[in-house]
């Protein structure tokens, strides 16, 4: 999706939401921290594919000693990692002021900040950003996945066994067309 057309930016704080979601800190607690991390870019994935947001996951150098990287998992999703020594928090304030100024310039239309971090929410909403706690974000992806579930059943679902009364009636409507050769 062009980014003259996002809807938000959605900015997550990786660590944070793993402390916070009690499936996540299971999977850290028993199959370790690469683990959990994996399980919420997962989770994340579908989440920003279907709400059309532009969602970055920021993990902090504390627990890898490496240089900063981005890895691209979707066109809208990826996941940083900051410096050695460079916080979450930081990187996440800094990317509020610069999606400001794109804010202003009507590029996008939201900023959304996932964390519990109490100073870390009052920072972000001093840019502009809009914030979700680890609690509500859980809660919105469950709800994307029951909404996906259900999108996914109703299309599933034939009213009898006939795989014509399964599509939609445009493409029957075509097909009929190519059936008695009329183009």
């Amino acid at each position: 999706m062009p980014r003259s057309l996002l809807q938000a930016v959605l900015l997550v704080d990786g660590y944070n939401i793993i402390g916070a979601w009690p499936c996540l800190k299971k999977t850290r607690d028993r199959a370790g921290l690469e683990a959990a991390r994996w399980e919420l870019v997962e989770a994340m994935t579908s989440y920003s594919s279907f709400q059309g947001y532009d969602t970055q996951i920021v993990f902090d150098a504390q627990y890898h000693q490496a240089s900063s990287n981005q890895e691209i998992i979707t066109e809208l999703l990826s996941v940083h990692y900051t410096d050695f020594g460079q916080t979450a928090d930081t990187y996440i304030e800094k990317s509020c002021a610069s999606l400001r100024y794109q804010k202003a310039q009507s590029l996008i239309h939201r900023v959304i900040v996932a964390t519990s971090d109490r100073a870390q929410q009052l920072m972000v909403q001093g840019y502009g950003a809009e914030w979700l706690s680890a609690q509500q974000l859980s809660g919105e992806v469950e709800t994307t996945v029951c909404r996906m579930r259900h999108k996914y059943q109703q299309r599933k679902q034939s009213k009898s066994r006939f795989l014509a009364n399964s599509i939609d009636a445009k493409a029957r409507q075509r097909l009929a067309e190519l059936r008695m050769g009329l183009q």
